[in-house]
């Protein structure tokens, strides 16, 4: 038979309703009796009633995480972060696949609103004021998005960016392709910023393509492009779309690195699995997931206060060099003049 909250009470030798506070309202609860509860009530394996409970709190202990594509191991990394840290805090994640269409995240956000407690955006796509639109409705937080009035964690891709280019002119590199991804990321207008910062300090050229699908084939369909263009270095969205373009390279007979270096961004687990282990933009994926639960449940925590000033938690990114990257051939070099 199923544990209840009867059997909590009698194995800590307390009443039905001090068990009832220790999970409900446990600020009003003895600190000692209530650790005493909870080892008892893990002993005994008792699930507290989520939505008795929530008659009480007026809190349901779930979270809802809404991600533009779960196929993307940058989103699978930064959901695996977000249920780790959830489950810590005995809270249930309800995941959301957006598929990479604006409306849908605009859908899943209202529908989740009231089985809810709050809901993490991960690189939301959608436009600024339909996004402005869902404030009110349920708690946000953004990852990968900074948008006025709403808390967010954000990881520095401009510096990342940054760091990327300037280990290419260090190697000789003087004409780099730049492959962007979807035109409403945040995150890759931050890259395309860092870069155009960077690009006249370390002298170096930088032919902007895309946007691309953020996708293998996406790389594909893109290294045909950078090709044409003379450059003897690629910088792709993602590690995706930078595997792709290795596959491509490949078909077409292109050496990497000593013909063309590649340089990915996230360090998803398979970048470093490619028959030319991938150099890449290490972004805190699971860090980041960790971060945005942590923020929404400071705020509900906090209350909401039309007033504060939103919570922005920046992370830092770090460039991994492994093989795609090396100096230009000489041939390369002349192709790269050829082509300015």
């Amino acid at each position: 038979m199923a544990v209840t909250i009867h059997d909590v009470a009698k194995g800590a030798d307390v009443s039905v309703s001090t068990v009832s506070r220790a999970f409900t309202m446990p600020d009003m609860v003895n600190a000692a009796t209530r650790r005493k509860v909870l080892q008892v009530a893990e002993e005994l394996g008792y699930q507290p009633n989520r939505a008795a409970r929530g008659l009480v709190t007026g809190k349901t202990g779930n979270i809802g995480v809404v991600v533009p594509d779960v196929a993307n191991p940058f989103f699978s990394a930064m959901l695996k972060g977000c249920t780790a840290r959830a489950r810590e805090v005995r809270h249930v994640v309800f995941l959301a696949d957006a598929a990479e269409d604006p409306r849908v995240e605009a859908e899943v956000v209202g529908a989740m609103a009231k089985q809810v407690d709050g809901v993490v955006l991960c690189s939301p796509r959608m436009h600024p004021d339909h996004l402005a639109r869902l404030v009110g409705t349920t708690p946000l937080v953004l990852i990968n998005r900074d948008e006025a009035g709403l808390p967010a964690v954000l990881m520095d891709s401009a510096d990342g960016a940054r760091q990327a280019l300037e280990h290419l002119a260090a190697l000789g590199h003087r004409r780099v392709a730049h492959l962007a991804g979807p035109a409403a990321s945040w995150a890759g207008e931050q890259r395309l910023v860092g870069l155009r910062a960077a690009a006249p300090v370390c002298e170096v050229e930088t032919i902007e393509l895309g946007p691309f699908p953020p996708t293998f084939q996406g790389g594909v369909q893109a290294a045909d492009l950078a090709l044409a263009r003379g450059v003897t270095a690629i910088l792709a969205f993602n590690d995706l779309m930078a595997v792709g373009v290795l596959n491509r390279l490949a078909a077409r007979g292109v050496a990497v690195p000593s013909d063309v270096s590649v340089v990915g961004y996230d360090d998803i687990e398979m970048s470093s699995m490619t028959t030319v282990p991938l150099t890449t933009v290490r972004m805190p994926m699971e860090a980041g997931g960790r971060a945005a639960v942590d923020l929404l449940l400071d705020n509900l925590d906090a209350g909401a206060d039309p007033d504060a000033t939103p919570t922005r938690r920046w992370l830092p990114t770090q460039l991994i060099v492994r093989s795609t990257t090396a100096p230009p051939s000489q041939d390369a070099a002349a192709r790269a003049l050829a082509g300015r």
